[in-house]
């Protein structure tokens, strides 16, 4: 498997100086053969001044974050890393490829969760390239690679959670954010090794179930949390209702048989639980008529 080598080739200010010294001087020496009539030291001087031309060719830019791929004749010679001005063989080919943080945002994906629900789900995706040699020749085209193999990874990961969580301890995709993006990662990552990328972050960006079941999903979110809310009001009225039962017991306020403590746990039961206000009634008789 080919991997990155670093070579940043000599550097380039003193190969800059060294060529424009030795073309001036050859110019003046051509020069020279004019004046005297020289034709061989012309041809010599001509020649001379081709070459050292071409050698200034071997004279390269590296941008900070940035890699040259270097190749003599399609065989992978190096990576110079290294930012400044630089100097390597002419017959050298030399191919930029970005070493900064990139991020994209993958389409919205439409795909059945877990339970068979399906869902649309997208994804940010922040990475870069660590190895240029992978990069530059391991794949077609790393870039576009990257962004289909993403989409694959997000894919493959949605199918394996449920979009909500019914059950205790049950890791969902809305609402287990820190590990479904490690998940996230890691189905990336491993797609994305052999191209030298890495993946440095990855997070959900959009979430929601499709337009088919979004009104059903709706409905039932709303009556599970109607039941959710419920069941705290009627915990805490049974509460209300014990802890009245025991103090007018306690402080003899009032002795009842069980029939009329059933009678008094259902109304104040209906007080607490119920949606609307009590209507009080006015008992003109006794407790018992």
């Amino acid at each position: 498997m080919l991997r990155e080598t670093i070579r940043n080739g000599l550097p380039g200010v003193p190969m800059l100086v060294l060529g424009i010294i030795a073309l001036i001087a050859t110019g003046l020496g051509i020069y020279q053969m004019v004046l005297i009539e020289s034709a061989a030291g012309i041809v010599v001087g001509g020649v001379l001044i081709t070459v050292e031309a071409f050698l200034m060719a071997g004279l390269f830019m590296v941008a900070p974050n940035e890699g040259k791929v270097l190749q003599l004749f399609g065989d992978y010679r190096g990576t110079a890393r290294e930012p400044g001005l630089r100097w390597a063989s002419p017959f050298y080919t030399k191919k930029s490829i970005s070493l900064r943080v990139r991020n994209f945002e993958t389409g919205k994906l439409k795909v059945n969760d877990s339970r068979g629900n399906p869902v649309e789900i997208a994804a940010i995706v922040v990475w870069k390239v660590v190895d240029t040699a992978e990069a530059a020749f391991q794949v077609d085209d790393y870039e576009n690679y990257v962004h289909v193999q993403s989409e694959a990874a997000l894919r493959n990961m949605a199918t394996g959670y449920p979009y909500d969580a019914h059950e205790e301890g049950e890791v969902a995709l809305a609402s287990h954010t820190a590990e479904i993006s490690k998940r996230i990662c890691e189905e990336t990552q491993a797609r994305l090794e052999k191209a030298g990328v890495q993946i440095i972050e990855a997070r959900i960006s959009h979430l929601a179930y499709a337009a088919e079941i979004a009104s059903a999903m709706l409905r039932r979110q709303q009556a599970t949390a109607v039941v959710a809310a419920r069941q705290k009001i009627v915990e805490g009225a049974v509460g209300m209702v014990e802890q009245a039962l025991e103090l007018l017991a306690e402080r003899n306020v009032l002795a009842l048989d069980e029939e009329r403590k059933a009678a008094m746990v259902s109304n104040l039961l209906v007080v607490l639980c119920a949606e609307t206000e009590a209507q009080p009634v006015v008992n003109t008789g006794s407790l018992y008529t």
